[in-house]
């Protein structure tokens, strides 16, 4: 499932979609920018009622990714792939390395000027069968060399930004006793779940997957049903599941002091953001927040700084907020616009402007 989320302005360099000739499937490569460098956004296979929901999805979240990637500091462009499954549709191995295989092949017809990895419902796996059509894709799997699976530097990132806020909050960036409600325990979700457990984090948690109940009991959290969880008083909502849940009955319901996640585009409304600080609700944008998974594929690819040094650009995302914060309050903006101004500006560097 996925929520219907308005458009972005058309503004993207180049965007192909495609038959996959060998799987049959829908799929879209929208590059948005190269501005600051060779884009790179992962490819993400998933359920959407119509073609045009996953076209209209691919262009969103490549306009994301330039976002995340300028405010990150990379000198990476932004660029997003979406492979189509039909409601109710799944996928053999062949047709799933087929999918991959084709998509492969349309990453390829741009040229370099993205690079693709994995993403929501694609695997390091599915990269690697990537690998064989196009060279211009990172995260492959580390038993092959590759960067791996790089939701533990997204969960990373996600749990630094969440300590700004809950400086800014309360005077401390300790998560003890904080209650925090978490919608999504995804490779990212479950990972923050489990940091913020260890800190002693009161926890309310969720994910579509009833399953995973059986993991909010390992970390001793309270589990809800999904589509209620945005209910729950608490300190800190996490959205980490889908995108568009921020919608304007969700934000007038919601019964915390701010929002921090790692879901793309959680805001329904771009004006989501006045919403939620009309409600002096504190709000940490989300591309901001989860540019840990991005910055350590795109280091790691490049082999700029050990290990080491890529982890700790990934925990400076924290920093990284603390300035969006202090600069939104200073200028009397929103967070978000404090955040797309920072992007902004790297983008204008970038052009020569």
């Amino acid at each position: 499932m996925t929520h219907t989320l308005p458009l972005p302005d058309f503004s993207h360099e180049r965007v192909e979609v495609i038959t996959g000739p060998r799987s049959g499937l829908f799929m879209a490569v929208a590059l948005h920018s190269s501005v600051l460098g060779s884009a790179l956004g992962g490819a993400r296979l998933w359920t959407y009622p119509h073609w045009s929901d996953a076209l209209g999805d691919a262009l969103r979240l490549s306009a994301a990714m330039t976002l995340k990637n300028a405010a990150a500091g990379l000198d990476a462009g932004g660029g997003k792939s979406v492979i189509r499954l039909e409601p109710g549709e799944t996928l053999d191995a062949d047709r799933r390395r087929d999918a991959f295989l084709d998509l492969g092949d349309a990453v390829e017809l741009l040229g370099g000027t993205y690079r693709t990895a994995e993403d929501v419902g694609s695997t390091t796996d599915d990269m690697l069968t990537v690998s064989e059509r196009t060279a211009h894709v990172v995260g492959l799997p580390s038993t092959v060399g590759g960067s791996g699976e790089p939701a533990g530097p997204t969960s990373l990132g996600v749990y630094e930004s969440l300590r700004a806020v809950l400086e800014r909050l309360t005077g401390t960036a300790d998560a003890a006793g904080r209650r925090i409600t978490i919608s999504g325990l995804g490779q990212v979700g479950g990972r923050l779940a489990q940091r913020l457990a260890d800190d002693g984090a009161v926890l309310t948690v969720t994910d579509i997957n009833p399953a995973r109940q059986a993991f909010a009991a390992d970390l001793g959290a309270t589990w809800v049903e999904p589509g209620s969880e945005h209910l729950v008083a608490g300190d800190v909502f996490v959205p980490a599941g889908i995108g568009g849940v921020l919608t304007d009955e969700v934000i007038d319901a919601l019964d915390v002091k701010a929002v921090c996640g790692p879901a793309n585009n959680p805001l329904a409304e771009h004006s989501g953001a006045e919403r939620l600080a009309g409600r002096g609700i504190l709000y940490a944008p989300d591309f901001v927040v989860n540019a840990g998974g991005v910055i350590y594929l795109d280091l790691e690819a490049k082999q700029i700084g050990s290990s080491e040094e890529i982890m700790a650009k990934v925990s400076g995302i924290g920093d990284t907020v603390r300035r969006i914060l202090d600069d939104a309050e200073v200028r009397g903006i929103t967070p978000l616009a404090a955040a797309e101004e920072l992007a902004a500006s790297r983008l204008r560097a970038g052009a020569g402007v």
